[in-house]
């Protein structure tokens, strides 16, 4: 966790402990689960967004609308949309996004290592 001599120097935006400053509120949209699974698809290849659907096993159509413009809003996804009939549209993650990949990419591999200690954690707390 950052300390504060390290945001020393920095904007207050840059603090992920103040309310209502702009790292929290970027943090706060890209650390759900859904937009980590479509950082996660992504981080391969362009996707369409059934084919980015059917990657994302669970995620509804407003869901992954959702999640989408707001990592496009963010830079993270890219969108492009071809003239064609119908319109055809692909997505792809900026450099930004493809950092971010790093951490979630990180963070899947710490899930799966210590998953059999949360689960017997977990079943110990619900006994």
């Amino acid at each position: 966790m950052v300390t504060k001599q390290q945001l020393k120097g920095l904007p207050e935006d840059a603090d992920l402990r103040r309310a209502d400053s702009l790292a929290r509120e970027i943090f706060s949209d890209v650390a759900n689960k859904w937009a980590l699974l479509i950082i996660g698809a992504l981080h391969e290849h362009t996707l369409r967004f059934n084919e980015l659907r059917n990657e994302v096993e669970g995620i509804s159509h407003k869901m992954l609308t959702q999640n989408l413009r707001m990592l496009e809003r963010n830079g993270l996804v890219d969108r492009k949309v071809y003239p064609t009939v119908p319109p055809r549209v692909e997505y792809t993650l900026t450099e930004p996004g493809r950092g971010l990949y790093i951490a979630v990419d990180s963070l899947c591999g710490w899930t799966q290592q210590h998953l059999t200690h949360i689960e017997r954690a977990r079943d110990s707390f619900d006994a």
